[in-house]
C-alpha cells in the first residue's frame, strides 16, 4: 500500500446553487453552511444580489434573506458568467416576480442550450424572448407571477431543466404538473426533491409526472456536503496510484449520485468503504477493464476515461451524449487528449472506449482543455502515472475548486509516501 490521505474538500457545486435559489425563495433568513466557493457559485449569488436579494457572507456560511414575492427590483441585468444553474436557475426565479430581467452569459454559457427550459416556461405563460439564437442566451424576462399548470418536458440533455421547474413549482400560484418525456442525471433529480423537502415542500409522483404544490418554501439552516464529482478525481488517484482516500462528510447518506463512482472504481478492482460519513478508496495495484452506463453519472466520465489507458482491459462508456453539450463536447475532448497522450480510443455518438496502454507508451503532452474544469482535474490524476503533462488552461479549475492544483500536488505527495517508514 501506498500513501494515506485525508482529504476536506470543498462544498459541492450543485447542493449550493439549489441552496441558494431556495434560500431566496422561502420566507425568512436562511443560513447556509459551508457553501462552496467559486467562480460559478458566486456568479449565482451575484445574480441574486443583482435581482436585489440580500446574500450576506462569511467565509464558513451564507445568509439570505428569502422574497417569496420574487425580485426586489423591477429592472436587472444579469450577467451568468460559465455557470449553468444561474443561466438556467435564475431566470425561472425571476419570472415569479413582476419586472423586467435581462440574463446573458459568457461566450461557453451562450453556447449551450435552454430551448427545453425556455418553451416550457412559455407554455406556463412566462414572457421570454431570446435575443439573438432561439434557446440560448442572452434572454429576457418580462415577469407578471407565475400562475401554474401542467406542462410537459424534455430532459434528455440535462436534468437542470427538471430541477428549475421543479424549484419554480412552490411559487405558483396553482403549482404545477410536468410531465417528463426523457431525462438524464436522474441522480441530481433527486437532490432537487430531497432539498425542497428540507425547505418544507414535498413533490408527488404520478408516473411520468411530477407533482409539486404552491405555498411556497420555510427558511432553515442548511450544511452543505463535499462535491462527490471533485472527490471522484481523489478517489480515482487512489485506484490509480495503489494509495488510499478518505472523503470525511460524503457517506450512504450523501444526496450526490456521482458518490456512484467508487462503485466503478470497485468493479475495476479497486477497495471500496462507504461508511455513514465518509468514503474511502485504496488502491490495489489492479485496474480492470469495464464496460459501464455512465448516463446517471456522466460528469465523472472524464474522470473514468482519464485513468483508462491503465486498466488491464478495454473501458467502455456508454450512453453519455449528454456530455457532447457540457462546457465543452467532452466525449470527444477526452478522446483528443487521450489520442494525444499515445492512448488508442474510438468513439461514436454517445460512447467511448479507451483500449489499454503501457506507461512507456504514453508521453506527457500539452492537455487541450477547451476552458473546461472537468477537463483539467481529469488529467491531473493521468500526470500521476505521466509525467509531463501540462494544461492549456489551468486556472479553468476556478469554476469549482479554486485551489484544485494546490490541493491534487498535496495528494500526490502524500500518496508518494511509504507508510511503512
Amino acid at each position: 500500500m501506498r500513501g494515506m490521505a485525508l482529504v476536506d474538500l470543498p462544498g459541492s457545486k450543485s447542493i449550493t446553487a439549489r441552496a441558494l435559489f431556495l434560500a431566496a425563495a422561502a420566507d425568512g433568513v436562511t443560513t447556509l453552511r459551508r457553501p462552496l466557493r467559486s467562480d460559478d457559485t458566486e456568479g449565482f449569488a451575484e445574480g441574486l444580489t443583482r435581482l436585489g436579494y440580500r446574500v450576506g457572507r462569511t467565509p464558513d456560511a451564507w445568509q439570505v434573506d428569502g422574497r417569496p414575492q420574487g425580485p426586489a427590483l423591477a429592472e436587472a441585468d444579469v450577467h451568468c458568467r460559465d455557470g449553468a444553474t444561474t443561466a438556467r436557475f435564475l431566470p425561472a426565479l425571476a419570472a415569479t416576480g413582476h419586472g423586467t430581467y435581462r440574463f446573458d452569459a459568457s461566450p461557453q454559457m451562450r453556447r449551450r442550450p435552454l430551448l427545453p427550459l425556455t418553451r416550457a416556461l412559455r407554455d406556463l405563460g412566462v414572457d421570454l424572448r431570446h435575443e439573438a439564437a432561439e434557446g440560448h442566451h442572452p434572454l429576457t424576462v418580462r415577469a407578471a407571477g407565475v400562475e401554474g399548470g401542467a406542462v410537459v418536458l424534455d430532459a434528455g440533455q440535462s436534468s437542470q431543466y427538471l430541477t428549475a421547474l421543479l424549484l419554480l413549482g412552490p411559487l405558483t400560484r396553482t403549482g404545477l404538473r410536468i410531465t417528463v418525456t426523457d431525462l438524464v442525471s436522474a441522480p441530481y433529480v433527486e437532490i432537487t426533491l430531497a432539498m425542497m423537502r428540507a425547505f418544507g415542500v414535498e413533490v408527488g409522483r404520478e408516473g411520468d409526472t411530477y407533482v409539486v404544490p404552491p405555498g411556497g418554501y420555510r427558511a432553515t439552516t442548511y450544511r452543505i456536503e463535499p462535491d462527490a464529482s471533485t472527490a471522484s478525481y481523489f478517489f480515482a488517484a487512489a485506484a490509480l496510484t495503489g494509495g488510499e482516500v478518505t472523503v470525511p462528510g460524503l457517506g450512504a447518506g450523501a444526496l450526490q449520485g456521482d458518490l456512484a463512482f467508487v462503485d466503478v472504481l470497485r468493479r475495476m478492482g479497486a477497495r471500496v468503504d462507504v461508511g455513514a460519513d465518509r468514503t474511502t478508496v485504496s488502491g490495489t495495484g489492479e485496474l480492470h477493464g469495464v464496460t459501464v452506463n455512465m448516463r446517471d453519472i456522466s460528469d465523472t466520465m472524464p474522470t473514468l476515461a482519464a485513468i483508462a489507458p491503465f486498466a488491464s482491459g478495454p473501458v467502455r462508456i456508454e450512453d453519455v451524449a449528454n456530455t457532447r453539450v457540457k462546457e465543452c463536447d467532452r466525449l470527444e475532448a477526452c478522446a483528443q487528449n487521450l489520442r494525444r497522450l499515445g492512448a488508442a480510443v474510438t468513439t461514436g455518438d454517445d460512447w467511448i472506449e479507451i483500449h489499454p496502454a503501457t506507461d512507456d507508451s504514453l508521453a506527457g503532452t500539452e492537455i487541450k482543455t477547451h476552458g473546461d474544469h472537468r477537463i483539467v482535474m481529469s488529467f491531473a490524476v493521468t500526470g500521476l502515472r505521466v509525467p509531463g503533462i501540462s494544461f492549456d488552461d489551468p486556472g479553468c479549475v476556478r469554476k469549482t475548486f479554486p485551489g484544485f492544483h494546490e490541493a491534487f500536488a498535496e495528494l500526490g505527495r502524500l500518496l508518494r509516501k511509504d507508510p511503512t517508514g
